[in-house]
């Protein structure tokens, strides 16, 4: 029994030393979004959060795809931020669609060669759709919703629909997995792009990259999504939100009147969605999409703690509501007790046109 004993101590010390060996050098692959072209802004978010590891964290960023679009991106992306170290370009008709079965073997054929540290990548559709995949390939635990940051293996996320923190330390075996919260990791001021300074793009060999029932089982269909100048939801100045109280899809075109003037984005409550007032893609909260904007207006919102979880790190948050007991004004920094119907077109009317 005592041999045993022994042997057991001598198992977990050597995972301990395993475990703590693989940060003592960082390296950081992330999982890279681009649209015609350029990089979104959540993979520049990844950046940012990846500096947090630790000092002398190699990044390199993963981008894959087909087409003139992607040598752009890679382009865009080897210039854009200083801490940019690589860029790796897995070029394939199989990556036309961000397809998780098929970015999941990818991660691992690169994980197999690159053997990073962390792997990152944004919070959204597209990271929530690939890490868990690749993540079950690679044997670890994924670490989800990160919004801080305290070193190579203590992350911060939030729980019980962001009304409690929850410090999680990592102590699996490498690579340690990470989706965070784009809006907690802002893009700080970089240079300008430079070429000279540009990081390398290397491709991928993609010659290990072998098929399998996994890679069929899947396949792209279509995208549908709104054709409009307004900003993005996820990364606008200002946001424009409207609940059930606008009772109709007719009502819900003050929201967007009041948003174009204000050149803002406008957003929704899963109730407003639920009626059928604006599509899926703008809803705010829990299950929607998380929004920090310098102004977040809420119009006839009451403030479920699901939707107050997808908008309470706005900088500014006003609100109008006709129930002076809503929880919206809770947190609130200005809060207007009243008539949405009456209170949205004086708005409209004092409000000067955009230029």
């Amino acid at each position: 029994m005592a041999i045993r004993s022994l042997l057991g101590a001598f198992r977990k010390r050597s995972f301990v030393t395993r475990a703590v060996s693989c940060y003592r050098s960082l390296s950081t692959l992330i999982l890279a979004e681009h649209e015609r072209g350029v990089l979104k802004a959540s993979s520049l978010s990844a950046v940012e959060a990846a500096k947090c590891l630790g000092e002398n964290n190699s990044i390199s960023l993963l981008l894959a795809g087909t087409g003139p679009s992607l040598q752009e991106a890679a382009a865009h992306a080897a210039s854009c931020h200083p801490s940019i170290s690589q860029v790796l370009l897995a070029e394939s008709d199989k990556f036309a669609y961000p397809l998780a079965e098929a970015w999941a073997k990818l991660v691992h054929v690169v994980q197999q060669k690159g053997s990073y540290s962390h792997i990152i990548a944004g919070s959204g559709s597209f990271g929530k759709n690939i890490l868990p995949r690749a993540a079950a390939i690679l044997d670890v635990s994924p670490i989800t919703d990160v919004t801080e940051i305290n070193g190579s293996n203590l992350f911060v996320r939030p729980i019980y629909a962001g009304n409690a923190l929850s410090t999680v330390r990592y102590t699996g075996s490498a690579p340690c997995m990470l989706t965070i919260r784009s809006t907690s990791f802002p893009l700080g001021a970089t240079p300008a792009p430079s070429v000279s300074n540009a990081a390398s793009v290397d491709k991928v060999d993609l010659s290990t990259l072998s098929e399998d029932d996994a890679i069929g089982k899947s396949k792209y269909i279509s995208l549908s999504s709104q054709d409009t100048d307004r900003p993005d939801l996820g990364n606008a100045r200002i946001v424009v939100t409207g609940g059930r109280a606008l009772k109709s899809a007719e009502n819900f075109k003050l929201i967007e009147k009041l948003a174009e003037k204000l050149g803002a984005a406008v957003g929704a409550t899963r109730a407003a969605v639920d009626a059928g007032f604006v599509p899926n893609e703008l809803q705010v909260g829990q299950t929607g999409k998380i929004v920090a904007p310098e102004l977040y207006m809420a119009f006839g919102v009451s403030g479920a703690i699901q939707h107050i979880a997808g908008m309470r790190d706005s900088k500014v948050i006003v609100a109008v509501n006709k129930d002076a007991d809503a929880p919206i004004f809770q947190v609130a920094d200005y809060g207007l007790v009243g008539d949405l119907f009456e209170i949205i077109p004086e708005l409209l009317e004092k409000l000067p046109e955009k230029k």
